[in-house]
């Protein structure tokens, strides 16, 4: 149970993070190449400190990392965890295609008798 709580915070803190589209860029940015948040902050119209939570919320849900070099943050993409998030999306996608095919046949049963058709 305690399992299975954590699994769900993790992936509601994954999908979060992925909600945004400023943070999708950051994550693109920061697969390209390392960068500093201070240069995060030049590709957005915002607040250095908007960008700052922005990495914040990634780093949180483990899609960058960050790491110190001298006064600067600088911020790294995780590509295992984006490719945790594929494999929940993936996850999902087969429970929907399951109940979609069983709507299908439930569709194609006759009322009157509740078989198929």
């Amino acid at each position: 149970m305690v399992v299975d709580i954590k699994i769900r915070k993790k992936s509601d803190d994954l999908f979060h993070a992925l909600a945004d589209s400023t943070r999708r860029s950051i994550i693109r940015h920061t697969f390209e190449r390392e960068h500093s948040v201070s240069d995060l902050a030049r590709f957005y119209p915002m607040s250095f400190a908007a960008v700052q939570k922005h990495v914040a919320i990634l780093e949180r849900a483990e899609l960058v990392t960050k790491r110190r070099s001298g006064r600067e943050q600088l911020v790294r993409g995780n590509v295992l965890a984006v490719r945790e998030a594929l494999e929940l999306l993936e996850q999902m996608e087969e429970v929907w295609r399951s109940r979609i095919d069983r709507m299908d046949q439930i569709l194609a049963e006759d009322p009157k008798e509740g078989v198929m058709k």
